[in-house]
């Protein structure tokens, strides 16, 4: 009996000396957070999805879109190692396709457009809209022979 009380008192003075050096660490060290952090700017589809090597640029690009539609975009497609595309922006992590539920895909191309940093920029026919930080470039894709990229003049609106 003796010894379990021993036993119990030396727990119970250990774990009060962790208690009090935790609380001295806590008072030593600031951790400031940020007030608006990039990487809450968007969601993802799937845990499969890979964003954790976005670029700030990337990020920057995502959180625009996020502050122009009101909603945070869902990242459909984010880094792809083994892309059959060897000049894919995916594969060097520079490039999100993604969708906004709720907001059209006018409204995503013309928030897109309007990003700083922002290069490329493509249009699915199934609503994903993909963003880049390559080139500055514009495109839409609908299977495989519809590929076809957009002029200067056509993005204006205006007809060759």
């Amino acid at each position: 009996m003796r010894n379990l009380l021993s036993l119990a008192l030396a727990c119970l003075l250990a774990v009060s000396g962790f208690s009090l050096a935790e609380a001295k660490d806590d008072k030593q060290r600031k951790v400031k957070l940020p007030v608006h952090s990039r990487t809450t700017a968007y969601a993802v589809q799937t845990v499969s999805v890979r964003t954790g090597c976005f670029s700030p640029r990337l990020e920057g690009i995502l959180a625009h879109i996020a502050a122009k539609t009101g909603r945070r975009p869902l990242v459909t497609s984010g880094h792809r190692p083994s892309s059959h595309r060897s000049g894919s922006m995916h594969r060097f992590c520079q490039a999100a396709d993604i969708r906004v539920p709720g907001v059209s895909e006018s409204a995503i191309l013309a928030a897109a457009r309007s990003a700083p940093g922002i290069g490329g920029i493509g249009r699915y026919c199934n609503g994903i809209v993909h963003v880049d930080t390559g080139a500055k470039r514009q495109w839409a894709y609908c299977g495989k022979s519809k590929r076809h990229f957009l002029s200067a003049k056509r993005r204006s609106g205006k007809r060759a």
